[in-house]
């Protein structure tokens, strides 16, 4: 799961591991191998680099027959009494390993595609997941209402840990800014339908100051949706306003959200919200949804929208170019992020961890 352009499960997974060396015997993935941090000369595995989701179905595929085939066997000659999986993934039908998962969100579920493979995962799979495994990790309270309510799993078996950013990177810079730069809204994210760009953009074209800013798109381009989404700019009259600036690494998103007017969240779902701590933690005035786990995350120092609502969105856009509005959001959203780190991610993580093993 760690990829060249990690997203959110990558960059959860970066971040969790570490703090699993406090334990006596660990095995953990890293890259392409498997390694015991005790003894990483007796025990190495060679994965294939095609289990990767760059893979896309085949390589979830892949990795799902060696999760069910290979793993039992790894984990039988590790003597484990435990397996820690960060994804909702195990060897199912296998009494002899123990495991505690995380589930990031059940988005595939509630906004469900025709044909789609992570469909089918998330419908059959996932819930035997869940229902196998000993203790679930997840990354919000509106997560945990999910897996209780669409798999029927129980509360006590279920422990929400809010995940953190990286606070040494996200942190307000004083760039120096051009007198002529144009100002601009960014959105970070994929283009998938749940992200919500299509009200976004359209709310971009209702905002009144529309003419005078740029709307930012951060994100890698799919083929499915985005051309979707250029043909709507297009048809607005804002194309040459709406720029589409594909994946950017982690120094670049510093600087764009550093340098932006505010940061536009308005999605559907989200299991929990990177982009809203990271947008806080540079300073960036944020507007998200009044959805799913984003309460959870922005408190009240964010303009909160209904994701549904173009003209709510719009009129967000209105209040947040106000001096007095922006100056509030930056302040309480610097004091709020403060609440999150992955330290504390990654002890409560290792906490819940040691009650199995």
């Amino acid at each position: 799961m760690l990829i060249e352009k990690p997203t959110g499960i990558s960059n959860y997974i970066n971040h969790i591991f570490p703090y699993l060396k406090d334990l006596n015997y660990v095995s953990i993935a890293n890259e392409n191998l498997i390694k015991n941090l005790i003894n990483s000369s007796e025990y190495s595995y060679n994965i294939s680099d095609k289990f990767s989701p760059d893979y896309g179905s085949k390589g979830h595929f892949l990795r799902l027959l060696w999760t069910q085939f290979k793993l039992p066997k790894i984990y039988e000659i590790l003597e484990g009494n435990l397996l820690f999986s960060p994804v909702p993934e195990l060897p199912l039908f296998s009494s002899k390993v123990s495991a505690v998962v995380m589930v990031h969100d059940l988005i595939p579920i509630r906004f469900p595609q025709r044909k789609s493979a992570l469909s089918a995962y998330f419908r059959y799979y996932v819930p035997l997941v869940c229902n196998q495994a000993r203790h679930i990790i997840c990354n919000s309270e509106s997560t945990a209402n999910d897996i209780i309510d669409y798999y029927g799993i129980s509360a006590k078996k279920i422990s929400p840990i809010y995940l953190g950013y990286a606070s040494d990177k996200f942190k307000v810079i004083d760039y120096k800014k051009s007198v002529n730069k144009i100002p601009y809204f960014v959105y970070l994210g994929r283009h998938d339908p749940h992200k919500n760009l299509v009200n976004i953009i359209s709310a971009f074209a209702k905002f009144k100051y529309c003419q005078n800013y740029e709307l930012c798109l951060v994100g890698s381009e799919d083929a499915r949706y985005t051309p979707l989404l250029k043909k709507l700019a297009h048809d607005l009259g804002i194309f040459e306003r709406v720029k589409f600036l594909s994946y950017l690494n982690q120094q670049g998103l510093v600087r764009v959200l550093n340098q932006a007017e505010g940061l536009i969240f308005a999605t559907l779902w989200e299991g929990f919200g990177f982009p809203v701590l990271e947008g806080m933690a540079c300073g960036t005035p944020v507007i998200t949804s009044n959805v799913s786990s984003l309460p959870e995350v922005a408190g009240d120092c964010a303009l909160l929208v209904n994701p549904y609502d173009v003209d709510d969105i719009a009129e967000a856009m209105n209040e947040i170019v106000k001096d007095n509005v922006r100056s509030h959001l930056i302040e309480s959203g610097l004091k709020r992020v403060k609440q999150f780190s992955w330290d504390k991610t990654g002890k409560e993580t290792l906490e819940v961890i040691k009650q199995f093993l």
